[in-house]
């Protein structure tokens, strides 16, 4: 009983005789990380942390500045900078504290918190992605001349919300269970439990939020780089070359998420429905790292695509204010 009311046990859960075996496979998992691994986990979490949240947040702020920024298209590339930000400000802010301290320091409600929130604003990312794809798609093989319309990103942006949550809420109403991973600071589903609830969960997650998602953007830009192969000859119009710059940056930013999030999903598989211990929990961090580095990488796709459009309103606004100075 005493092992059981240690004080310092108390750090690391809010309920101890609940999550001692939680603690037990978090300690596990600890050892097997060296002092000077810890250190560049803390500095790369770090890294992430801080250009995530400043990449997405001057992605808002030129969103908000100029409007001829605010098209349907960019509606869905907002919202994945609001979701990468959020992640950044409440997700990886607590592995890079737990990374410091070299164990995680919120105990099993706190490890339920960051998972929900983590796998939430992944997928909210991903259908934003997967609904851009198809936007392109029939954008460009669909004649449409009708002007802007803000209708349908609105609602699609509240469907990947809507959609996200139906996913990741039900690990905390007992649907499987979100745990510790990697190297004992951060949590996410828990691909490990050997029970036939938790593996039907994840067998659905990886169908309907990763599987099917990625068949309808391959579907979608298959068809796509087929069209444009057959009219490539054909002489293109400003407004056709326009489609085109914007459906090469949806594909850089679809094409970097999925090279950042396939390998987690690979050894998230491995660790699912591999044999026990397949996966190192140093094999395991480097999957992890990628996957929160898509929060980095995103937004420098979306700036770098439209520093020109950002640049001449700059010149412009600056242009106009010498004008009124001189009247």
């Amino acid at each position: 009983m005493q092992d059981v009311f240690r004080p310092a046990d108390l750090n690391d859960s809010f309920n101890v005789s609940d999550d001692r075996e939680w603690r037990d496979d978090m300690q596990m998992d600890r050892g097997s990380i060296s002092p000077a691994g810890f250190i560049v986990l803390s500095v790369v979490l770090g890294l992430i942390m801080t250009f995530g949240f400043l990449n997405n947040f001057i992605v808002l702020l030129l969103f908000c500045k100029f409007k001829t920024l605010r098209t349907p298209v960019n509606m869905l590339l907002l919202n994945i900078s609001v979701s990468d930000m959020l992640v950044c400000m409440f997700g990886t802010t607590l592995s890079f504290a737990s990374s410091i301290r070299k164990k995680w320091l919120l105990g099993a409600m706190g490890c339920s918190w960051y998972g929900f929130i983590n796998s939430c604003f992944g997928i909210v990312s991903l259908i934003s992605l997967v609904i851009l794809s198809y936007d392109r798609y029939s954008t460009l093989t669909v004649c449409n001349k009708r002007g802007p319309d803000y209708r349908k990103p609105l609602l699609a942006v509240g469907g990947s919300w809507l959609y996200s949550l139906l996913w990741t809420v039900p690990p905390l109403l007992g649907w499987s269970s979100y745990g510790i991973e990697g190297a004992g600071t951060s949590c996410s589903v828990s691909w490990t439990a050997q029970s036939a609830q938790s593996h039907a969960y994840i067998i659905c997650l990886f169908i309907f939020c990763l599987g099917l998602p990625v068949m309808l953007m391959v579907y979608c830009y298959s068809r796509l780089l087929w069209t444009v192969k057959q009219v490539g000859r054909i002489r293109k119009t400003a407004a056709r070359r326009r489609e085109y710059r914007i459906l090469f940056m949806v594909m850089s930013t679809v094409a970097c998420y999925l090279l950042c999030w396939m390998p987690y999903g690979v050894v998230a598989m491995m660790a699912t429905f591999g044999p026990p211990h397949t996966i190192s929990p140093v094999a395991s961090v480097v999957p992890s790292l990628l996957a929160k580095s898509s929060a980095v990488i995103n937004p420098l796709i979306y700036i770098l695509m439209n520093k020109q459009k950002v640049f001449i309103r700059v010149y412009q606004e600056i242009d106009g204010d010498k004008d009124d100075d001189k009247e």
